[in-house]
């Protein structure tokens, strides 16, 4: 007597990958982590030239940090840092889920950070050194992205002084000196390759040039900007009293 031979969905479910293995999962994860990828790299490109408004004096920094927080709503002017706190745990969370996405593709054996470092000098590819320093600067920013932003949650009153106190007072320069190259570099290298990955834009060598053009830039914007928060902080004295225009 023949025996029926198992259905064709019963073979292949033995042998079908599960979780973010599963070819439809893992094509959404990659759309997700695409997704908010994009969405920290403009974001990071905004933040940057908000904090370089200091670069134009303080009234002009005070004045984006109220509009910021809603001071248009508020009958003195003054905004509400309440908007500030909630902005930085939805951003926490998008990076969470960056994070775990992106984790996916990770290294985690010292095989594969061999295998990795083979394949750089073997085939020096200028995309493999870019997703390279990419994971990189992920782990880093890994632990100095929630530290920042657990800093703005519990204590988000921003303006020139109070700002600057937290750069020199509170050592955050520290934090900065870090964070600026690495989320710098995650970001606008994650934008190209984001181009590059979903057919965005043909000119791939074009594109790179651009990125490169952009990260000397933010990176100089950013120093500046941080160095003008030092400046004003070192001028201060303790206690701090908050900026009050026309003072």
């Amino acid at each position: 007597m023949a025996v029926n031979p198992l259905p064709a969905k019963n073979i292949l479910s033995r042998y079908t990958a599960k979780g973010f293995s599963h070819p439809i999962w893992a094509a959404r994860a990659d759309r997700l982590q695409s997704a908010s990828g994009v969405l920290l790299g403009l974001f990071l490109i905004m933040h940057l030239h908000f904090e370089s408004s200091i670069l134009l004096g303080k009234e002009a920094f005070y004045q984006v940090a109220q509009f910021l927080e809603g001071g248009i709503f508020s009958e003195t002017g003054h905004g509400f840092p309440i908007l500030t706190q909630i902005f930085s745990v939805v951003m926490l969370l998008v990076v969470l889920i960056h994070a775990v996405f992106a984790l996916r593709r990770f290294p985690t054996q010292i095989g594969q950070w061999r295998a990795l470092r083979q394949q750089m000098k073997f085939l020096p590819h200028e995309d493999t050194k870019i997703w390279f320093w990419q994971m990189i600067s992920g782990f880093l920013l890994f632990f100095l992205v929630p530290v920042h932003l657990f800093t703005m949650i519990t204590n988000p009153e921003i303006g020139p002084h109070l700002s600057a106190e937290r750069v020199v007072y509170q050592n955050a320069w520290v934090l900065y000196v870090l964070l600026l190259p690495a989320v710098t570099i995650h970001a606008i290298f994650g934008l190209y390759r984001v181009s590059v990955k979903w057919g965005l834009v043909t000119q791939r060598f074009a594109l790179l040039k651009l990125a490169k053009v952009m990260l000397a830039y933010l990176m100089v914007l950013g120093v500046a900007s941080l160095v003008a928060y030092i400046i004003i902080g070192r001028s201060l004295s303790l206690p701090v009293v908050p900026f009050v225009p026309g003072l």
